[in-house]
């Protein structure tokens, strides 16, 4: 009868383990070595924008809620960020309205399912302001609100960078005022750094060929995606409002998009 040496076996195993976070640690290395040698040397964010000028420096966790003016908005904007999603419910211009504030974080999508399920009243509009986060999230949250037909909306002192352009694209009527920021760049779709790299490439590209898809359904111009794929994560490519107009982000759409 054979016999194993179970020491030997929990050392290979222990190896093993060692062998796998290392690759993911020099994976996520290799993702951020660039950027902390060679930070942005775009202007911040609330700089002005001039023509070609349009390129600025990203952190999510460090982006300061711009102070709106008084009644512009149905909840006042708070000091700081939420973490993740806050959905809050309000009766705005007579009419039931979520304000959704914060990074996008994973899982907010069954969060806002939630949500809607404990309102007895269906939103008719959402007010956006959102540093950006979790595609896949965001893409849900749109889906759910094209299929109950919300406008979305942007006062002059809301962001939506990042991911959070999916949500505005979800809007029947997706209104924008000046002054507003919309902002898009490249994305992670959560590729397994421990993957062979044809693995991580294909996962990328199936991920940018869903957001396609997506904004082909919601009506609006894949082409946006020029700017967002030439931009590093680390940076972001604000669009002007000719940009918001001609891709589609701003203006109405005409039929609900197909589940």
């Amino acid at each position: 009868m054979k016999t194993y040496d179970t020491t030997r076996i929990l050392r290979w195993v222990f190896g093993l383990q060692l062998v796998f976070a290392a690759v993911l640690l020099s994976g996520d290395l290799i993702r951020v070595l660039p950027q902390i040698a060679f930070p942005s040397s775009a202007p911040e964010l609330t700089q002005p924008l001039g023509p070609g000028d349009q390129t600025r420096r990203y952190d999510p966790s460090d982006i300061t809620p711009r102070q709106a003016r008084p009644g512009s908005r149905p909840i006042p904007v708070t000091e700081d960020m939420p973490s993740r999603l806050l959905f809050e419910y309000v009766s705005w211009n007579n009419e039931p309205t979520v304000t959704i504030t914060g990074q996008i974080g994973a899982g907010d999508a069954d969060r806002f399912l939630d949500f809607l399920k404990d309102n007895q009243t269906t939103p008719v509009q959402a007010y956006l302001n959102s540093p950006g986060g979790s595609v896949q999230d965001a893409l849900a949250i749109g889906r759910e609100m094209r299929r109950l037909e919300m406008n979305s909306a942007m006062t002059a002192s809301d962001i939506c960078l990042s991911a959070c352009p999916y949500l505005l694209a979800a809007g029947m009527n997706r209104t924008v005022e000046d002054g507003a920021l919309v902002g898009v760049h490249q994305h992670f779709f959560g590729e397994n750094t421990a993957l062979p790299a044809f693995l991580a490439v294909e996962d990328i590209q199936r991920g940018q060929g869903e957001v396609m898809a997506y904004l082909d359904d919601m009506g609006i111009d894949p082409l946006i995606m020029q700017h967002a794929l030439v931009t590093p994560p680390d940076e972001i490519y604000l669009l002007t409002p000719e940009e918001l107009e001609r891709y589609g982000l701003v203006g109405s759409t005409a039929e609900v998009a197909p589940e």
